[in-house]
């Protein structure tokens, strides 16, 4: 860590232009990530310009905003893309226009794509990782409680509020830490949770149709028909996709939305490896959280054969 945090550093030093890049379908550790590290830097380097771009996921616009520039900005910039195993799951193709790329995620390794990459596997989230890196340059003391609370949410996000098992000892004391500056908890707790009222009888229709086998592994299935019936678009059907979770004896979950060019599929485990599963299929992702996206319901059903044999 020590060489890598000290290697990502002197980059930053040598820019004055800064763009901070994310994945596609942001969740709340992408947007913690990014908007805490940029506004980390500009904490730290004020006369910088630090730029964090994406398209906006609007059940996510209580974190923060984003920035809109030109293209002519990434001619002399550094960039950096957080929380993104893999170069085509990056928001905004424009990242690799700057004059050198840094990676920080979590994820497994799938592609190496930056000059520099630092991926820590064992991290609950890249918005623990930018908690250590300001923590090793003893910045704590620079940040506020607007950026703490960046940084709090991307993790409560990527561990289920504490729930996943990559909530490490190290998390919480990481929480803890950023629980000492000044911002109301359990607002961006309820912000996190709540839910479009228009959203719920959606809600009602996955617990009244999941098809759960008795090995412990269980189908959603969200056409393009249920997505019109109920008046919500695809990216709104996705925050359902542990609606189920607490269902007693499940194992492994298969929650698909088919989004009319593509079907996305988002799997869940609990204590069982299914990253290789999707990873055979072209996807990736945590060894209890992954997501493929398939052309068709015939190789969704392929999809959904593979993770069964695992049980």
């Amino acid at each position: 860590m020590t060489e890598i945090f000290n290697e990502i550093m002197e980059e930053i030093e040598q820019y004055e232009t800064i763009i901070i890049h994310r994945h596609v379908r942001p969740d709340p550790d992408a947007y913690g990530s990014q908007l805490g590290l940029q506004g980390y830097l500009k904490a730290k380097f004020p006369h910088k310009n630090i730029f964090a771009v994406g398209e906006r996921e609007p059940s996510l616009d209580f974190i923060g905003t984003f920035n809109d520039i030109k293209d002519e900005v990434y001619q002399e910039a550094l960039v950096i893309v957080c929380d993104t195993a893999n170069a085509p799951r990056v928001s905004d193709s424009r990242y690799n226009l700057g004059q050198k790329l840094i990676k920080i995620d979590h994820h497994p390794a799938v592609d190496q794509y930056g000059d520099i990459n630092y991926v820590n596997t064992e991290a609950s989230s890249t918005s623990e990782i930018i908690s250590d890196f300001i923590n090793y340059f003893n910045d704590y003391s620079i940040i506020d409680g607007s950026i703490a609370r960046l940084l709090y949410i991307g993790i409560v996000g990527d561990t289920g509020r504490f729930l996943f098992n990559n909530t490490t000892p190290h998390t919480m004391e990481v929480a803890s830490q950023l629980l000492t500056y000044d911002f109301n908890h359990n607002e961006e707790l309820n912000n996190l949770a709540e839910k479009d009222p228009k959203l719920l009888p959606f809600q009602g229709y996955v617990l009244q149709n999941f098809d759960l086998n008795e090995q412990g592994f269980c189908k959603v299935i969200i056409t393009t028909e249920v997505l019109e019936q109920f008046n919500i678009a695809a990216n709104e059907a996705s925050l359902f996709v542990n609606t189920i979770a607490d269902i007693k004896g499940l194992k492994i979950w298969l929650f698909a939305v088919d989004e009319g060019n593509e079907i996305r599929c988002r799997i869940r485990s609990k204590g069982i490896v299914i990253n290789d599963v999707a990873s055979d299929f072209g996807g990736g992702g945590h060894p209890n959280a992954s997501g493929v996206s398939v052309d068709s319901w015939e190789t969704f059903e392929q999809l959904a054969t593979a993770l069964n044999n695992k049980l």
